[in-house]
């Protein structure tokens, strides 16, 4: 289960699993938010491609909007999921 709680100056915090179950509920969540944007992912326990997806896609939206993503707190693990898909050299990873 993912829950999504968007707070003030463009900070998103994700907890839970950001999956294929879950991608369509973020994907919701993102698209209407303009950037910049910070997605921390302090509590977020797993990622699977869809959830990069969601990321990915997010990224390319605000980048062509000429706005900034971060992604902040990730977990080892998620962390290695970023670092495996080559996300580490395209987004800005605190």
């Amino acid at each position: 289960m993912l829950e999504i709680k968007v707070e003030n100056e463009g900070r998103v915090a994700f907890k839970g699993r950001l999956d294929a179950a879950s991608a369509p509920k973020a994907r919701e969540a993102l698209r209407p938010l303009k950037g910049p944007m910070a997605l921390d992912m302090s509590d977020l326990e797993y990622i699977s491609s869809a959830g990069i997806g969601v990321v990915v896609e997010t990224y390319k939206r605000l980048h062509g909007e000429g706005a900034g993503l971060r992604v902040l707190n990730l977990s080892p693990g998620v962390r290695a999921v970023f670092r495996f898909a080559g996300l580490e050299q395209m987004l800005a990873i605190e």
